[in-house]
């Protein structure tokens, strides 16, 4: 039998080859022979959480197997030290040493400032928790911050009383506390275990990490898994791997203290996989025997099942007192040491209870309480009978004093109904709400349900549970929690709200067409029972209808319609009043309707007003705006809807509101702005596993000129979208072709889009934008007859609409089927309707026309002015196929352009047009800021690369740089 000596003998024993140690002095291998250097052990051994001594940080001290990661870590390190922002995610299964990366980033950070913040399972539903664990440091220079910032973020962490924060203004809050304090010293924000962190947190932390670009600022995650964000996944990542054989076995024999046979040892390694905590913690606990002959050797679960099993071996021998200390510690999440004392006193546990397990390594007790490993708590936690959980939680209860958490511990401290302790839960959900903390809402309530003794209250809770879960896009226990209250005994109406919120779920979760009639079925129960509840639900069974488009033919909005105008409604609701709109749209018509979408809006334009708040009827205003060319009503409410959705942490409305919220951005020419909310709405719907059309990132693709990449992803969505009945996402890919083709100029192309994307009126939206499409594409294809259909058509409905873009659009269609003077006025007639819009890529194509129209008529010099101030437009916006068409054109007049993205390092980005035309309004740096979700920082650096470009030394010199301002700058 083939027998390996550990690695302490063979040093003894002289082999030139011998490993350092790994273990709980040196446990992941640092300082190893790739780099040497001291390591420094926590109190008592700190597990795989090695600490270097940042004076030695020059000294080269390597973690083992780990070079090229650490090379990465450094430069984040060097490049802060520089002035420069470094974001980067580490990802990686458990144990991998994530933990220790992060922890030889801190070692290396001479002369920089920490944060940490550390996720913890227990702690995922109390909302914003991990986020002050972060500031918590820097609370004292909340005075610095402006007053909405300020009071946004004490809101958030319970500093002060007050309605939901904005969740936007919290995370700009938290921008500008982590910029100030990099001020004094670069700040380095390392967040642990990013999968456990509360949502909105981390919501947060990643929308901070996406604005760093001029602030002395690094923020590093470490994470099991990206899919725990949205965002995560957009931002640089590092994967950590398994350790390579050779450093594997090393670390292994590091670890062990007698003889091992080959074979054993080589099956360890296998089923380790490279995992550095399951080579430090599998031999562990184990016996020699056991290690020798391979008797209890691990068998084929996952490496963190080993691992947990390993630190099981390790708590048996602990005394009682010692584990039921280390129960405490793992039960309550945030490390408290104080409330750890408390609780354990009144569990007849002393200090001397701790020696035993910090002597072992298992935990630290210093300023926080830290275990070794998450698997170690969650091991402590398995490993305790169900009534020594309950005395431990019921003991942090009464140490406790925050009321959402002590509520919590009473909770799990219950092992029979108890309407006080459930009560107290129920308050303890509202107050979650309020924050914008829907998951915890739904857990707190669903905790509630099952304390609660009355049958009536529970299946009330159950269902408040529900909602709160499905608005959160946790849907995975919504149908179960359903059935729970369906068992229930109960009346009528509840009964209608279970179908409700049935109805509700199939539509969030696939936005299926199969959801309108089940909708519309729930509202009809609902009239005699609960007419405000049936106003909801119609408007939700409008939502679902608008959504099946030309795939249920119009059916269901008119069936919809229909069964609206049989039901009583009280227009002095704003909700009311939004269902008589789009009951008057698809009964009466067009014309009709207008005046009461005109009343709707305005009321949804304002932050009060009854039920105004509700994201889903965002999401119908901000379409019946779209639809009557009310741009400000639409730019208004669409970000209304994007901030309420993300406030309230409403993850199933919030795909939609930003998909809103694209489009209105793209017509404004902010495309910069909207790539980022696709990606956005893309992360977040896939993180829900939520199925919906990509909307925004058709027309993104449309507007940039990139056939390929639209024909991609219309290829990729049509047999979903047909498989839901989503026939709205078949005509907005529709329309988006019909956009594209009319940008590179492929008339014959955009006429064919163009008449299917307007064929179909009861479409909110697209199917307008069809018509104007249709004109251009169909005159620049000699099909006259055709242009005129669709122009009567179209000018019937800018006529009623009214507003300045309906005017401005009409009167550019008009020019383009008519001659002479009359055509030169409606050019003119439209630039100026369409310049005091906040629409310049519509005034650019307008330009573009009446340019190609002036070329035609050999007014050459005439059309270069308006060609060029086209070609600028579309260029700065990055909307490439209508500025390589208006630059093709400025060359037929004798004028050369220069194509944007050859050398042009002197021509401003989106974000630098926007920024300099708010400057050159004489706003401050924390203005600009404010109002695009950066920092001050960030708007001086951003100021000084417009000044480099424009050559110029001042903002006073701003505008007359940018010779447009006066009449484009509504875009900014």
């Amino acid at each position: 039998m083939d027998t390996i000596l550990p690695g302490p003998l063979r040093s003894v024993l002289g082999g030139d080859d011998a490993p350092r140690a790994v273990g709980r002095d040196n446990p992941a291998g640092a300082g190893s022979a790739a780099g040497g250097g001291p390591t420094r052990p926590g109190p008592s051994g700190t597990g795989d959480r090695p600490v270097y001594d940042a004076g030695n940080a020059s000294s080269g001290a390597v973690l083992r197997g780990r070079r090229d990661e650490c090379a990465v870590l450094d430069a984040v390190v060097a490049d802060v030290r520089d002035g420069r922002s470094r974001v980067l995610v580490l990802t990686g299964e458990a144990g991998i040493g994530k933990t220790s990366l992060l922890e030889h980033l801190a070692g290396r950070a001479t002369g920089c400032r920490l944060a940490r913040a550390t996720g913890v399972e227990s702690e995922m539903e109390f909302a914003f928790a991990g986020l002050h664990q972060l500031c918590a440091p820097f609370l004292g220079r909340l005075d610095r911050l402006p007053a909405p910032q300020r009071e946004a973020l004490s809101t958030a962490f319970g500093l002060l009383d007050g309605a939901v924060p904005d969740r936007f203004l919290v995370s700009l809050a938290v921008l500008n506390l982590l910029s100030d304090a990099a001020e004094d010293q670069p700040l380095i924000c390392l967040v642990d275990d990013a999968q456990w962190l509360d949502q909105a947190s981390l919501r947060a932390l990643t929308f901070v990490a996406r604005r760093l670009l001029a602030e002395p600022i690094a923020v590093v995650f470490a994470t099991r898994t990206v899919a725990a964000d949205p965002v995560l996944p957009l931002l640089p990542s590092l994967l950590v791997t398994g350790l390579a054989e050779h450093d594997a076995r090393a670390m292994l024999l590091g670890v062990l203290h007698g003889p091992l046979e080959a074979a054993v040892l080589d099956e360890i390694l296998a089923e380790a996989r490279g995992n550095p905590l399951a080579l430090v913690e599998l031999p562990r606990g184990r016996t020699g025997a056991e290690l020798a002959f391979g008797f209890g050797r691990p068998g084929s679960m996952p490496v963190a099942g080993r691992v947990e099993q390993g630190f099981l071996h390790q708590l048996e021998p602990l005394p009682a007192a010692t584990r039921r200390l280390l129960l405490v510690a793992a039960v309550e999440p945030v490390g408290d040491v104080t409330l750890l004392w408390r609780a354990a006193e009144l569990l007849d546990v002393g200090p001397p209870a701790a020696t035993p397990a910090e002597s072992a390594g298992l935990i630290e007790i210093g300023a926080r309480v830290r275990f070794r490993h998450p698997l170690l708590r969650s091991a402590v936690c398995r490993a305790a009978d169900i009534r020594d959980l309950r005395r431990v939680h019921d003991a942090l209860a009464r140490a406790g004093t925050d009321p959402d958490r002590t509520a919590w511990h009473r909770a799990q401290a219950c092992a029979v109904p108890d309407e006080e302790v459930a009560a107290e839960l129920a308050r303890s959900a509202e107050r979650a709400r309020a924050r914008g903390g829907l998951a915890a809402a739904g857990a707190f309530l669903q905790r509630a349900a099952e304390l609660t003794p009355s049958a009536r209250l529970r299946a009330e809770r159950l269902l408040a549970a529900a909602a709160a879960k499905l608005e959160g896009g946790q849907f995975e226990s919504v149908t179960d929690l359903l059935a729970a209250c369906a068992a229930e005994p109960g009346d009528e109406l509840r009964s209608a709200r279970i179908d409700l919120l049935r109805a509700r779920f199939a539509f969030a979760f696939r936005r299926t067409s199969r959801a309108v009639p089940l909708l519309r079925s729930a509202a009809d129960r609902m009239v005699p029972l609960d007419a405000e509840m049936a106003c909801n639900t119609y408007l939700d069974a409008f939502n679902a209808a608008i959504f099946s488009g030309r795939l249920s033919g119009g059916a269901n909005v008119a069936e919809v319609a229909d069964a609206v105008r049989k039901a009583p409604r009280d227009l002095t609701r704003q909700p009311d009043l939004l269902l008589e709109s789009m009951a008057t749209l698809f009964t009466d018509g067009y014309s009709a309707a207008v005046p009461l979408v005109r009343r709707a809006l305005a009321g949804f334009r304002t932050a009060g007003g009854d039920g105004a708040g509700e994201s889903r009827w965002l999401f119908l205003a901000a379409s019946l705006a779209a639809d009557t060319w009310d741009d400000e009503s639409w730019d208004v409410v669409s970000e209304r809807q994007v901030r309420i959705a993300r406030d309230g942490g409403a993850l199933t409305e919030l795909p939609l509101a930003i998909n809103s919220r694209i489009v209105l951005l793209l017509f404004a020419g902010e495309l910069a702005t909207a790539e980022h909310l696709v990606a956005e709405a893309q992360a977040v719907g896939e993180a829900i596993g939520a199925d919906i059309a990509p909307y925004g990132a058709f027309a993104l693709a449309a507007w940039r000129g990139r056939a390929d990449e639209l024909r991609g992803l219309a290829d990729t969505a049509i047999d979903g979208m047909l498989f839901r009945g989503e026939g709205i996402g078949v005509g907005q890919a529709r329309w988006a072709s019909a956009l594209l083709f009319n940008g590179l100029g492929r008339y014959d192309e955009a006429v064919v889009a163009a008449r299917e994307a307007s064929e179909h009126l009861y479409e909110l939206g697209v199917s307008k934008w069809g018509l104007v499409e249709l004109v251009e594409a169909a005159v620049r294809s000699g099909e006259t007859d055709l242009a005129r259909q669709a122009l009567t058509t179209l000018e019937q409905v800018c006529q009623a609409s009214g507003t300045r873009w309906a005017r401005g659009l009409a009167a550019r269609s008009r020019a383009m089927l008519s001659d002479g003077s009359v055509a030169d006025e409606l050019y003119r007639e439209a630039i100026g309707h369409l310049r005091r819009t906040r629409l310049p890529l519509e005034l650019a194509r307008a330009r573009l026309l009446y340019g190609e129209w002036l070329r035609r008529e050999g007014r050459r010099v005439d059309a270069r002015e308006q060609l060029r101030a086209a070609y600028e437009r579309f260029a700065s916006a990055g909307a490439q196929g209508f500025a390589e068409r208006a630059r093709r054109e400025l060359l037929v007049t004798g004028e050369s352009a220069r194509r944007r993205g050859s050398d042009g390092s002197e021509e401003l980005t989106a974000q630098e047009l926007q920024i300099a035309r708010l400057a050159a309004e004489r706003r401050t740096n924390p203005e600009i800021g404010a109002y695009l979700y950066i920092s001050p920082r960030t708007v001086e650096w951003h100021l000084g690369k417009i000044f480099t470009k424009l050559g110029i030394g001042s903002r006073r010199e701003l505008a007359s740089a940018l010779p447009d301002l006066g009449t484009d700058s509504a875009s900014a």
